[in-house]
């Protein structure tokens, strides 16, 4: 039998392809089963309505709207991967903006605003670590908490009313954020990217995103690995809350107009991106990339959906059938795991 010959008769190298090849499988699975369902997706929307999904218009329609969730979902992603949830960031959201409404009328500097808003989002989220991590609140009843807090100090300071953008339309930060490079593709798609590599690289190849992966596998082997668990959940909960509170500055800068009600509608659409793009709810398993595929996937539903001569009502149903099947195979998965 030749040296290059294994029993099973197979060559080494031809064997080794083989392994690469299941290797590789098994590593980016969730990445492309998400990509198969993007593109299941989009076949069926362009068959049952070609006019639309040919066309140009509706596709820049959703790198500009998609962002406005998939900026919380992509950092969120930490969040569930360490086994935790957080239902507050739609409050959180308007509570950034509240604080760049209060900086911006006092100085009239929308540098100072923003970084108010940034800050006020990041706070935010630190506090609902802390409330999780040291006051041992389970994170699903401590954000429902938060959000009805939050929302009630942004009701309080704005007595409920909003702030017109028009004033900033000229400034830096307006062309930056939500501006139309070479007049067609919106900014905030860039920086959807932009946060979706910065995010990828902190998970996978940074000592954090490796603690954020233990902590969500086995809480108490982190801790043994030398782990400092709580502060990894609180780092997590803080990144999502300044990803809320930009998020809530585009939206706002967008439509040149912050309402107090901020936020609201886009929960459900952000925990379907992420459960969608295969990030397990037990914790220990999830990827940035599936949640940014996901999010344009969850864009594109409620277009597809008119588009296809249905009504906006067959949203929430696809939106609510998408988390609980996704959530489903992740528990089948998980039993057949262990």
């Amino acid at each position: 039998m030749s040296d290059s010959a294994e029993a099973g008769g197979l060559p080494r190298s031809r064997k080794a392809e083989v392994g690469g090849l299941a290797k590789f499988l098994r590593t980016y699975m969730l990445q492309i089963g998400i990509v198969f369902v993007a593109i299941f997706i989009w076949v069926i929307f362009l068959i049952a309505a070609p006019r639309t999904f040919l066309a140009g218009n509706i596709y820049v329609s959703f790198m500009s709207t998609t962002p406005f969730f998939a900026l919380v979902a992509l950092p969120l992603t930490f969040i569930i991967i360490i086994g935790e949830i957080d239902l507050s960031f739609p409050s959180v959201m308007a509570l950034g903006m509240t604080a760049f409404d209060v900086v911006f009328v006092a100085t009239g500097s929308v540098s100072l605003g923003f970084i108010a808003c940034i800050l006020a989002g990041a706070i935010a989220g630190w506090l609902n670590g802390l409330i999780v991590v040291k006051i041992g609140i389970p994170s699903l009843v401590a954000t429902i908490g938060t959000q009805f807090l939050w929302r009630g100090v942004v009701l309080v300071i704005t007595n409920g009313n909003g702030l017109g953008m028009t004033q900033v339309q000229n400034t830096l930060f307006f062309h930056a954020l939500v501006g139309r490079i070479g007049g067609v593709v919106p900014a905030q798609f860039v920086w959807t990217i932009a946060m979706g590599i910065v995010l990828w690289f902190i998970l996978n190849r940074t000592r954090f995103g490796a603690h954020v992966y233990l902590t969500g596998d086995n809480l108490e082997s982190a801790r043994l690995m030398g782990v400092d668990v709580d502060r990894t959940k609180i780092m997590s909960f803080a990144i999502v809350g300044a990803a809320a509170a930009f998020a809530g500055y585009v939206v706002s800068e967008e439509v040149l107009y912050f309402w107090p009600t901020l936020g609201d509608g886009y929960l459900l659409n952000t925990l379907a991106s992420v459960f969608l793009g295969g990030t397990s709810p037990y914790g220990g398993t999830g990827t940035v990339f599936g949640t940014f595929v996901a999010s344009f996937v969850i864009g594109a539903i409620n277009a597809g959906i008119v588009a296809a001569g249905m009504t906006g009502f067959w949203t929430s149903v696809i939106y609510g059938l998408i988390i609980v099947i996704s959530v489903s195979l992740q528990a089948l998965l998980n039993k057949r795991i262990r």
